[in-house]
């Protein structure tokens, strides 16, 4: 009996541990919510040209590249802090009204230039609505931060469910309505007030009313180098829209975006699952140098047996789903979902190696990695374009597989062996 009772024991031990259980909650909305978004994604591919679907690529980007201007280390610096984060949370919140109210004011202003730099005056009014949402995030930001600090990770799984689940359900119906563009713009600002709803509910931390900037400083300074990254990786994932979309043209374009959503979307939400649930676990083991490894094992372990396997499936499928799930115009579109499909699996590792040197402080580290990186991921999309669409999918994949590599084996080296020698 004993020899059966111990596996069992050792499974039921394992299974307690708060990053599985974090990982098991969120992986779970994922797959529901991914499920129910292939469904929809494949009703709006039938109503949608893939012109629309290159105006969508333009739109995202752009909220993608305003989105950076929140990553400031706000959310990081109150995570890692082992002090009394009362005061920090009270500063942080009032920080987050300018930097988000900004933020909208600088995407309505950009939609002018970048309606103008692609000729597509259709432009201007979307950008200006898809940044509502940044009007009323900020009140229930600090919520979130917290929640994800006490590693209460299935209130954001349960968030993110209904929030995609009611995303995706207004996407469908918007589309077989034949709203086009706005499809895409309406459902992401209308599901916005469910995540402030929830965060703001659960979570029992409020704002003083009165107003301090004490610790402003703080979070810029702490905050400088995970910006820089972040606003390297964002530039570096939205790059390959902004080529194509210059140079190849909007159509193009909209070919290039179903293939990437289609294929890499899929593991890239995943990936994010695995980051959310990774770090606030790399953080608790930080000060001990025998627990952070066997914590980056955890990490190491979980895309192994997560990432690796639904990339290759996803992968090996494509030329068989697509037609039947999304219709025959996409077609041309599944050697590009391929390529850009394999290109998760390093992908993953590299995000886990960032998140690393995070953990120890050494976000400056991580920020010049992706400096050189995204030189390098630049360069090889300009000779790419010369393949039209196929050829930055090819680009982006030789990229990730022979540079991320390197980068996983130095940061290995010196947060495990120099850091310990010192």
């Amino acid at each position: 009996m004993s020899f059966i009772e111990q596996p069992i024991n050792k499974l039921r031990k394992k299974l307690s541990n708060q990053f599985i259980s974090n990982l098991g909650w969120l992986s779970s909305a994922e797959i529901i919510t991914r499920v129910f978004r292939i469904g929809i994604t494949a009703i709006a591919a039938r109503f949608l040209t893939p012109y629309d679907y290159g105006l969508i690529a333009i739109i995202t980007t752009i909220n993608e590249l305003a989105r950076i201007l929140m990553e400031v280390g706000i959310g990081a610096k109150i995570i890692q802090s082992d002090r009394d984060v009362n005061q920090l949370c009270n500063s942080a919140y009032w920080l987050n009204w300018i930097i988000y109210v900004g933020i909208f004011i600088i995407q309505c202003l950009a939609a002018f230039p970048i309606a103008w730099f692609y000729k597509e005056t259709r432009l201007i009014f979307p950008i200006c609505v898809a940044a509502i949402p940044y009007l009323i995030w900020p009140t229930a930001a600090i919520q979130c931060i917290m929640i994800q600090k006490e590693n209460k990770l299935k209130v954001c799984a349960i968030s993110n469910t209904l929030k995609n689940f009611t995303s995706y359900s207004l996407l469908g119906i918007f589309a077989a309505l034949g709203m086009g563009v706005w499809s895409f713009v309406l459902s992401w600002v209308l599901v916005a007030p469910i995540d402030v709803f929830v965060y703001y509910h659960y979570h029992s931390w409020r704002p003083t009313k009165n107003i301090t900037t004490k610790y402003w400083k703080e979070f810029f300074v702490f905050g400088k180098n995970i910006f820089g990254t972040h606003l390297l990786k964002t530039l570096r994932n939205n790059l390959d829209y902004l080529i194509v979309g210059r140079f190849l043209g909007i159509k193009e374009l909209g070919l290039y975006f179903f293939g990437f959503n289609a294929g890499l979307g899929i593991s890239l939400s995943f990936i994010n699952v695995l980051n959310t649930a990774l770090f606030p676990h790399l953080c608790a083991a930080r000060v001990n140098q025998l627990e952070l490894r066997k914590h980056y094992a955890h990490s190491r372990k979980a895309i192994t047996t997560i990432i690796i396997p639904l990339v290759i499936l996803q992968t090996s499928l494509a030329p068989l789903y697509v037609p039947i799930v999304f219709g025959q115009q996409w077609v041309v579109a599944i050697p590009i979902l391929m390529l850009i499909c394999l290109s998760a699996i390093p992908r993953a590792f590299a995000d886990a190696a960032s998140l690393l040197l995070v953990a120890i402080g050494k976000p400056n580290l991580d920020l010049y990695w992706n400096i050189l990186f995204t030189t390098i991921f630049s360069v090889a999309l300009l000779i790419g374009i010369r393949g039209q669409a196929l050829g930055v999918a090819t680009s982006v994949l030789l990229v990730h597989v022979v540079t991320i590599p390197l980068f996983i084996y130095w940061t290995t080296s010196y947060v495990f062996r120099k850091r310990q020698n010192a």
